[in-house]
């Protein structure tokens, strides 16, 4: 485990990436993690299902009965939506945050998986929930709001802003992953340190395994967004992996270095 000053520190003397290798290395290890990528997907969406469930249910029971009476009534749907309880309203906004600090959970294990893989090492489906603790989520939580701040305002203010700190944010779940000891404050620190390090080419990564994960998701006709997604999380751990490291191996290097 890395303490907040040894993080910045390595982070301080981290050397120049070369975009290429990371991103051929993140093709490489995203043949290893495809399918737990395509479970995390699943994961994702049986959590999700409720909260949708929840929120339309309501609207589809309106349109059904509206499609029964052979006639479409505006001022149903007005009256509708002019009705719906102070409570309503405050149980579909705290399911939404509920909701996305599991997903995030999720996430961020998906980052831990990806080590292991990454390493040959064994990975079970239990692994996907190893944030889902009380102890774990209250950090997510906190860490989801601050991202949310920052997110809003800069998506505002002409999106510019956004570029900047879309890099930053993107090391929010790694850092959390691979250093759960540490406090919000400081995972929001290396995250920004780290970003702001590694902006441009975290930026040129992140956008063009985005396209890459619409280009191919088009011509598979859709399919393989089911599996492609979570190939944008791969450039970000290997950015981590060689930046920061894992003390874990870092020792067994030294002890194979030693023996020679």
């Amino acid at each position: 485990m890395n303490t907040i000053s040894s993080l910045l520190e390595k982070i301080e003397r981290a050397k120049e990436l070369d975009f290429g290798t990371i991103f051929s290395e993140s093709i490489e290890l995203f043949k290893k993690t495809w399918l737990q990528g395509f479970l995390l997907w699943l994961f994702t969406l049986i959590v999700t299902f409720p909260l949708i469930i929840a929120l339309y249910a309501p609207l589809f029971t309106l349109i059904i009965a509206q499609q029964n009476n052979g006639e479409i009534d505006p001022e149903a749907f007005n009256g509708f939506f002019a009705g719906m309880s102070v409570l309503y309203i405050v149980f579909v906004i705290v399911g939404i945050f509920v909701l996305g600090t599991i997903t995030s959970a999720l996430y961020a294990a998906f980052f831990r998986i990806m080590k292991k893989l990454d390493y040959g090492q064994e990975v079970a489906t239990s692994d996907f929930f190893y944030f889902v603790k009380s102890k774990y989520l209250s950090k997510i939580f906190i860490l989801m709001l601050i991202a949310y701040v920052i997110l809003i305002p800069s998506a505002l203010l002409c999106y510019l802003p956004l570029l900047y700190t879309l890099v930053p944010l993107s090391f929010f779940a790694p850092i959390f992953a691979f250093n759960e000891e540490l406090g919000v404050s400081d995972i929001v620190k290396a995250s920004f340190k780290l970003g702001t390090k590694k902006w441009l080419i975290g930026l040129g990564l992140l956008i063009v395994s985005f396209l890459c994960y619409l280009v191919l998701g088009f011509i598979t006709c859709s399919i393989g967004w089911l599996f492609l997604r979570p190939f944008m999380y791969h450039p970000t751990y290997l950015i981590y992996k060689k930046v920061v490291g894992f003390e874990e191996t870092s020792a067994i290097e030294e002890i194979g270095t030693s023996t020679e």
